[in-house]
């Protein structure tokens, strides 16, 4: 059985259900990625992952190149 990680990101940038669709669209396409969950109120982005292939840095960079900003 794998194990799975998940994150909790906090995103902003996201003003419609099109940039949450987008932003889950992309992240569903990590390596590694089995959900995404984006909740467009909040920017809460919750993605659980094999961390034997995908990484938070990973996470982190897909959010950046999808435009929007990762608040730490």
């Amino acid at each position: 059985m794998t194990m799975t990680q998940t994150a909790h990101l906090k995103v902003e940038g996201m003003s419609c259900e099109g940039c949450a669709k987008r932003l889950r669209e992309a992240l569903e396409h990590v390596s590694g990625v089995s959900s995404v969950t984006v909740v467009l109120a909040g920017g809460q982005v919750t993605v659980v992952y094999d961390p034997d292939v995908a990484t938070p840095a990973g996470l982190a960079e897909t959010v950046e190149e999808t435009g929007f900003d990762l608040v730490s």
